[in-house]
C-alpha cells in the first residue's frame, strides 16, 4: 500500500503544473492544478485518461461538446482525444490518473 500525501490538493505555480505522485508499469498518478483565469495548454495524450476534480470550477471542451465541471466530478478520456479546461472561474485541482504511465508533454 501507498498513501499519496498531497494528491488531489491545488498548486499555484504559473501558468499551471502537474506534479507526479506515483508511477507503476501499467499506469501513474498525478495532480494537475490550473488557476483562475489560467489557459490549459496541453495536447492529446497517449494515454487513456480519467480526471477527478478534486476542487475548482471549470467548462470541460472536447469535439463532443462542452461540460461545466466542479468538485467531485470524473471524468474519462480516451487516448489521443482532444480536450482541455477553459473558463477557470475558481482555482482548478484534478487528481489524474494514466494507463499506461503518463509520458510528459
Amino acid at each position: 500500500m501507498k498513501k499519496l500525501v498531497g494528491a488531489g490538493a491545488f498548486v499555484h505555480r504559473e501558468p499551471n503544473d502537474y506534479v507526479e505522485q506515483l508511477r507503476t508499469e501499467s499506469m501513474s498518478v498525478g495532480t494537475y492544478s490550473i488557476p483562475v483565469g489560467g489557459v490549459d495548454d496541453q495536447a492529446p495524450h497517449h494515454q487513456e485518461e480519467i480526471y477527478v476534480v478534486t476542487a475548482g470550477r471549470a467548462t470541460f471542451v472536447t469535439p463532443d461538446g462542452a461540460e461545466p465541471i466542479g468538485p467531485g466530478d470524473v471524468l474519462f478520456v480516451p487516448a489521443e482525444k482532444e480536450h482541455r479546461f477553459v473558463d477557470i472561474t475558481e482555482d482548478l485541482s484534478l487528481l489524474v490518473v494514466f494507463a499506461p504511465p503518463y509520458s510528459g508533454r
